[in-house]
């Protein structure tokens, strides 16, 4: 058989209440040649049967059929048996909506210089009850370009896992999913955007990121929030040594709990702090193991300074952002936001 153009993963684990649904959303999919790869990751509800029924009935489809062994290990078998020359990824509780798979290969076919294709995509859940997983989905759905995806990778995970499509080349080239006590995906965007792989993304919505109670993402502890600051901590202490003329000094913003507790890792990685600077007249003047707390509007100038944001407060990113370029920093050159 010809190899299709596009190979979808889809590792699977007890979801035969929604893997019908995804695999529906992919099969009405047009205008390129595609396969489906789904892993049963030994589940123990109907979802075998149910891998087993679509797979008789459409040719598209495969399935691998595993011991249980976590999603790593099926999203990695699942590629390792892909055939296609674009790998795309779909969790089984999502759904990808029509034109997905053409547009995301039209993006990588006209970007030759581009690894891995993106798109933004419709939230899924209760905007009421989970309004801060819909407004870090509104927020990626403005990271469109390859200089917006890079620059924002220390803030959160700026291309949601399962809209990526990517060439089969940045996996031999940079390897798959690694196992460890962090959040797999997020690794690998890191690790990927590191060696250089250029990242872009659909300007249209092209998946439903539903977001039931069970996701992996709200329930394992490889991607609770302390998992997520330990592996960008790792990458964003390598990108400063790169980057920061002022290396291994910054100076960071923000001076709260929250904020000490997590640019503090950075300490362990050999960066220094020259001082955190803030906006509370409460916490100016304090001296915070042997590190001063200066009042924000001293920060020096773009020349002799480094900044890292590390406030997450809603609208606090970008308020930092227009205080920095107001005093002439540059995104990138100058500072970095981390939170």
């Amino acid at each position: 058989m010809t190899a299709p153009r596009i190979t979808v993963t889809m590792p699977c684990f007890n979801c035969g209440d929604t893997v019908g649904r995804a695999l529906d959303s992919l099969l009405a999919q047009e205008g390129v040649s595609f396969e489906v790869v789904a892993v049963d990751d030994g589940s123990t509800d109907g979802t075998g049967a149910v891998l087993a029924e679509y797979a008789r009935q459409d040719r598209r489809v495969r399935v691998v059929s595993l011991d249980h062994g976590g999603v790593v290990a099926a999203a990695n078998a699942a590629i390792g048996a892909a055939r296609g020359e674009y790998i795309a990824r779909l969790d089984a509780d999502d759904e990808a909506l029509p034109g997905r798979l053409a547009a995301q290969a039209k993006l990588l076919d006209r970007h030759p210089d581009a690894g891995l294709a993106g798109c933004r995509v419709r939230f899924g859940g209760c905007r009421k009850t989970s309004a801060g997983y819909a407004r870090y989905v509104d927020w990626t759905n403005t990271l469109l370009t390859h200089e917006a995806i890079s620059l924002n990778r220390f803030v959160e995970f700026p291309v949601p896992n399962p809209s990526i499509m990517f060439r089969r080349t940045c996996l031999e080239l940079h390897g798959g999913y690694r196992d460890g006590a962090f959040p797999e995906d997020y690794e690998l965007l890191l690790r990927w955007l590191e060696a250089g792989v250029r990242m872009v993304k659909a300007d249209e919505e092209l998946l439903v990121w539903n977001d039931p109670p069970g996701r992996l993402s709200r329930t394992h502890p490889r991607y609770d929030v302390d998992a997520f600051y330990r592996v960008k901590t790792k990458y964003l202490a390598r990108w400063l040594a790169e980057n920061n003329p002022h290396h291994p000094v910054v100076h960071i913003l923000g001076s709260g709990r929250t904020t000490r507790k997590r640019a503090d890792l950075l300490l362990d990685h050999g960066v220094e702090f020259a001082a955190y600077h803030d906006v509370d007249p409460r916490k100016i003047g304090h001296v915070v193991n042997g590190v001063r707390v200066l009042d924000r509007n001293n920060v020096p100038g773009p020349k002799d300074a480094f900044c890292i944001p590390y406030v997450a407060s809603r609208g606090a990113r970008e308020e930092i952002a227009q205080f920095l370029d107001e005093r002439g920093y540059v995104l990138g050159r100058n500072f970095i936001p981390a939170a």
